[in-house]
């Protein structure tokens, strides 16, 4: 007799089931219908703001969507195979319906980390600087890493990215830089990325090939709707510097200065844009960006009052190290919060990120539940 998986089938479709309440797929259709109807009218892209709004919740929801209806497919298809496996005792098929379990378990996994990402911001777009730390040029070297890291990752999810600004180190590698990316729930994946990371490897830069450890510190931020980001910010408060664009090496991007520098002097945030073609488009960039960070900083100062009525900070606070990447004297990637573990340190700094990402949300959500 074909070996029968129908209690496996079973546990599967009542996580189906499950995942369609988590999801609310009845309440993401209405709410599909609805886009669609606005994406069709003629005037959306009168309102450049609104219309991306529009057309990147639509993709979100449609993406969403379309993912939970194949695996209802993926369910009834082998339920039909499974029956025919057991009528004609066909251990083929049989074999078939357990490489099928197989995959629906896997994207279920995945799906099921949507539901993961519900936080009030999770949907946005995202703005990521990272800031090269201690490790001298080493430690520039591994914050461009990072953003190769990134940048890879997310063209990987088929997101969009921009560089808003690259401070290049005199010898290589990056001192800054600062890149938004656009696309579904960009924040909410980017968000656990948080912190500081740290490289453990053989320093390129050593003529006596010594072991160096150097640490970066990525920082992300949402991208709020316009609404939320109309801080005000006095004249009085910023400094703005403008200068020439300049290259790896100090090589010029651009003849003119163009580039421009803003510092908020009572906050000490600073933010830089030289992707632009004037020093007018630099400077409004520049200024969005610095309204996102200053909106960021209110609501985090929010959450530490309210920390504080609860007695105390829940989470890791800002600036801990969150992952350390070793290749020397073994291949490693850790993530210290989730313990998660890869020994395939390149693969990940080619933009392999999803499991790390996916173990730290997943720890995420179970604490939270003991928390309630």
């Amino acid at each position: 007799m074909a070996a029968s998986h129908a209690d496996e089938l079973d546990a599967q479709r009542q996580r189906v089931a499950k995942l369609e309440a988590d999801l609310d797929v009845a309440g993401k259709r209405d709410r599909l219908g609805e886009l669609q109807d606005l994406a069709a009218q003629p005037d959306l892209w009168d309102d450049t703001d609104r219309a991306r709004q529009v057309t990147t919740e639509l993709s979100r929801l449609e993406d969403e969507l379309k993912r939970y209806d194949r695996l209802v497919a993926k369910v009834e298809d082998l339920e039909v195979l499974e029956q025919l496996a057991q009528e004609e005792d066909d251990d083929g098929s049989a074999s078939e319906v357990a490489v099928g379990i197989k995959e629906l378990t896997a994207e279920l996994d995945r799906l099921e980390v949507v539901t993961m990402l519900s936080g009030e911001h999770d949907g946005s777009d995202a703005i990521v600087s990272v800031h090269a730390g201690e490790g001298g040029v080493d430690a520039m070297d591994w914050a461009q890493l990072l953003q190769r890291m990134y940048l890879r990752w997310a063209e990987n999810r088929g997101y969009q990215t921009e560089v808003y600004d690259q401070s290049f180190g005199e010898e290589a590698g990056l001192k800054s830089t600062t890149f938004e990316v656009r696309g579904p729930d960009a924040y909410g994946w980017l968000s656990v990325e948080h912190g500081v990371h740290r490289l453990v490897r053989i320093s390129p830069f050593d003529s006596q090939a010594r072991r160096q450890t150097s640490f970066a510190l990525v920082d992300v931020v949402p991208v709020l709707p316009d609404v939320e980001t109309d801080v005000e910010v006095p004249d009085e408060d910023i400094r703005v510097d403008v200068y020439r664009s300049s290259g790896p090496g100090g090589q010029s991007v651009n003849t003119t200065d163009s580039a421009v520098r803003i510092t908020h002097q009572p906050t000490g945030i600073v933010v830089s844009c030289q992707n632009e073609k004037s020093q007018h488009q630099n400077k409004a960039v520049a200024m969005r960006v610095l309204k996102v960070k200053l909106a960021e900083l209110e609501r985090q100062k929010r959450e530490e009052e309210l920390d504080e009525l609860r007695g105390g900070a829940q989470n890791v606070g800002f600036g801990s190290q969150i992952r350390s990447y070793v290749q020397h004297p073994y291949q490693m990637v850790k993530d210290l919060r989730s313990e998660y573990e890869t020994g395939n340190v390149q693969q990940v700094l080619d933009g392999d990120l999803d499991a790390l990402m996916e173990a730290e949300l997943r720890r995420r959500v179970r604490q939270e539940a003991e928390q309630a």
